[in-house]
């Protein structure tokens, strides 16, 4: 049961929207070796629990994540190179499991999202921020480098020139000038984030599981493969969904009039 001074904290709603939550709102939410070791446990759970058909992903005290606790972290490992390899694999792991989770996760930005904040962030399927959010690397400013994304998730996202500027700049972008750079998929005025979340995360909880999780990995193995592996992956996906019971009761309920019921398989 999750308690009010977890610093992560889990929460399942009725229609499946499963909210992990960020709690260290002290510190804006940095990430503490506690808080990275539950982040992984809590993508775990998450990734196994039947009830929970959409992840989304907030922070406490309205701010996301401010990076890493500069203090707990990378302070003491500095110029240690085998305590500050484990920090960025432990991170890079924790944040992959989040991007090959074969649900639809969704960070859920206020306040800032930067250097560790930010490599979860774009972990995420998609984005929602609010308007005045802050978001950006960020590492460079403190002469430091993000191991656990930036470099071979940003640029998929918004291209090689933008991904430098963000990079060997560190400006930081509102929410709604990542709308503009595809950082983010939408943004809303605080006082509307919560209806956004729930209208975003609405048409994914009616929709078949299984074919979300198939899909989702086709997409993801797709971005680093030639057209004829492209071809392939997406040929022999197709066959997977349409001999699934999901897709039998899709087609099925179209055919009877009725609502779907899926079973995930």
């Amino acid at each position: 049961m999750t308690k009010e001074n977890d610093v992560i904290q889990y929460e399942l709603a009725e229609n499946g929207i499963c909210t992990i939550w960020l709690n260290r709102p002290h510190k804006r939410n940095c990430v503490s070796p506690q808080l990275l070791m539950e982040l992984e446990a809590a993508v775990d759970r998450a990734a196994s629990d039947p009830k929970a058909l959409v992840v989304v992903f907030r922070g406490r005290g309205n701010t996301f994540c401010s990076g890493a606790d500069l203090d707990q972290l990378v302070g003491p490992v500095l110029g240690e190179s085998k305590t500050s390899l484990r920090l960025a694999e432990d991170s890079a792991r924790t944040y992959d499991k989040v991007f090959n989770m074969g649900k639809p996760t969704i960070a859920a930005v206020e306040g800032y999202a930067v250097a560790g904040g930010f490599e979860l962030m774009i972990s995420c399927d998609f984005c929602l921020a609010s308007d005045d959010a802050q978001i950006g690397d960020f590492h460079i400013r403190r002469a430091l480098f993000g191991g656990a994304g930036p470099i071979y998730r940003l640029p998929r996202y918004i291209g090689i020139r933008k991904s430098k500027e963000l990079m060997l700049t560190g400006k930081l972008l509102t929410g709604k000038e990542c709308v503009e750079w595809d950082l983010a998929n939408a943004s809303a005025p605080a006082d509307g984030f919560d209806e956004l979340i729930q209208e975003f995360c609405e048409p994914m909880l009616n929709l078949s599981p299984f074919c979300m999780w198939a899909t989702k990995k086709a997409v993801n193995r797709g971005l680093d493969a030639d057209t004829d592996s492209l071809i392939t992956l997406e040929t022999m996906t197709c066959n997977v969904v349409h001999h699934s019971e999901d897709a039998k009761e899709g087609v099925s309920a179209f055919l009877e009039k009725r609502k779907p019921v899926w079973t995930g398989k």
